[in-house]
């Protein structure tokens, strides 16, 4: 996201992908430590093919990120973490970031 704010778009993906009670359990779990899947799932109550499908759009949303770490057994365990962020979200804020949008079809706009 943007020094001065999100653009519209990161501030769409970013909204649409926390409308989620999931996506928020896995985000608040996470800001307390940083977890690997397995056990993540298992603090949580949701299968792990369930849950893997919430970090990948947590993840592509920026507001996570994997790393991978060996355990003393040697197995690959992928942990997750919460990428710091702040939002605000106010009218003005709200008004900025949708000068930014991008509109289909429509290719003078955007974040990039």
């Amino acid at each position: 996201m943007s020094p001065g704010g999100p653009s519209g778009d990161d501030l769409l993906r970013v909204l649409s992908t926390l409308a989620n009670p999931h996506r928020l359990r896995v985000l608040a779990a996470l800001a307390a430590e940083d977890d690997y899947v397995s056990r993540l799932a298992r603090r949580l109550g949701i299968s792990r093919p369930l849950l893997q499908v919430h970090l990948r759009k947590l993840e592509a949303a920026g507001l996570v990120t994997a790393r991978t770490e060996l355990s003393d057994d040697g197995k690959a365990l992928k942990y997750y973490e919460v990428n710091p962020f702040a939002i605000e979200l106010t009218p003005r804020s709200v008004e900025a970031a949708v000068r930014t949008l991008t509109v289909p079809g429509d290719e003078t706009k955007g974040s990039g």
